[in-house]
């Protein structure tokens, strides 16, 4: 297969999505396609991405999509109806397959029984060698456990769903709009069944032909592409180098698209932060200038002033930040603790000692 055949497989894909799906920006169909092609080739790129497909209403289809998943994507499997978090381990026992859980707004409800458990298998699962204890029948009528793989691509639909932080980070977002102008086709199985299965053959068939060069290939990615990033985007970004012609560029697009959006939620507070990381942020923002060492009681009123909606009286403690929660705070995401100067006078803190962690963390510029 010449490299020019490869784009124009996904070339192809890609303009099957976009007969049938309709998206306020069309390089989630790019996005659909690549992440279709990377469930065919889950084991090479070590980890796999969950991708949400969201929509804030009903009728934008979330389940047409996954529909064509079902003829397109590596060993499909729809989830939605599991009675059990143990039955989707088992569907993974014999290989990698993509699940396919509809209607994750209320499937993966946070106050439905079982859910915390099904999330535990969501997440680790996104790495290639996850495992989960499970207990198995043995002979006599006993039972023993059994490590089994949870590893899979995931595709989760639902109507905002209100997700884990955990399971965002290792998500990758498609936001999908309801076609009020008719402009999509109607997925009529009955008629373009044959066409999506031929399609998902060549899909398969490419996958085959790149499977040994996409095994440990390191792709260049854009700046800012690290850490758990860097998981969700390589997979992609793999295929995308294998494909070559346009489809790299395509990917970079995508990622920097990815992680603009991320920052520009972090900086409007839509996604939260943990504690320990608004601390550090919010002690570098404060700092005064030319100061080595503070002692805590200036600093405390200095972060309260600068946020009080989370470390004043409105915050969600009910009371204003107090030395032993903010030294437990810093202690617990940078292992410092506060100390005297020279032994002697008030406790506080060092710039110092705080500078390298704010440049690990990637916090401004200590």
């Amino acid at each position: 297969m010449s490299i020019a055949d490869r784009s124009v497989i996904l070339d192809d894909l890609e303009a099957w999505y976009g007969r049938f799906i309709s998206v306020p920006d069309d390089r989630d169909l790019s996005l659909l396609t690549l992440w279709t092609v990377s469930t065919h080739l889950a084991l090479e790129t070590y980890t796999t991405p969950r991708l949400l497909i969201d929509s804030i209403m009903p009728g934008s289809g979330k389940t047409t999509v996954l529909d064509h998943f079902q003829r397109l994507c590596c060993a499909p499997v729809q989830a939605a109806s599991l009675s059990s978090p143990a039955l989707l381990v088992r569907l993974l026992q014999d290989g990698v397959r993509t699940v396919c859980i509809d209607e994750v707004d209320r499937s993966l409800a946070p106050d439905k029984p079982g859910v915390g458990d099904l999330i535990g298998i969501l997440n680790s699962g996104y790495r290639r060698g996850a495992t989960r204890p499970v207990l198995v029948p043995a002979k006599g009528g006993n039972w023993v456990v059994k490590e089994m793989p949870t590893f899979a691509p995931v595709a989760m639909a639902g109507n905002s769903p209100d997700l884990p932080d955990d399971t965002r980070s290792r998500s990758i977002r498609v936001l999908l709009m309801p076609d009020l102008n008719g402009v999509a086709e109607d997925s009529d199985w009955e008629y373009i069944e044959d066409d999506a299965l031929k399609l998902g053959t060549r899909v398969a068939e490419f996958a085959d032909e790149v499977r040994d060069e996409v095994r440990g290939l390191k792709p260049d990615l854009p700046e800012g592409c690290i850490g758990r990033a860097k998981e969700k985007w390589r997979p992609l970004k793999r295929v995308a180098v294998a494909a070559g012609s346009h489809w790299p560029a395509i990917a970079d697009d995508l990622i920097r698209r990815d992680l603009a959006e991320s920052a520009a939620e972090r900086e409007s507070g839509l996604q939260s932060l943990p504690p320990g990381m608004v601390m550090m942020r919010d002690l570098l923002e404060v700092w005064p200038d030319g100061e080595d060492f503070v002692p805590t009681a200036e600093l405390i009123p200095k972060l309260i002033q600068h946020n009080a909606e989370y470390w004043g009286m409105r915050s969600a403690y009910g009371k204003d930040l107090t030395s032993r929660r903010m030294g437990l705070l810093i202690s617990q995401a940078s292992k410092v603790t506060s100390g005297r100067v020279g032994g002697r006078g008030p406790r506080g803190y060092y710039r110092s000692e705080l500078a390298p962690i704010w440049t690990k963390l990637g916090i401004g510029k200590a």
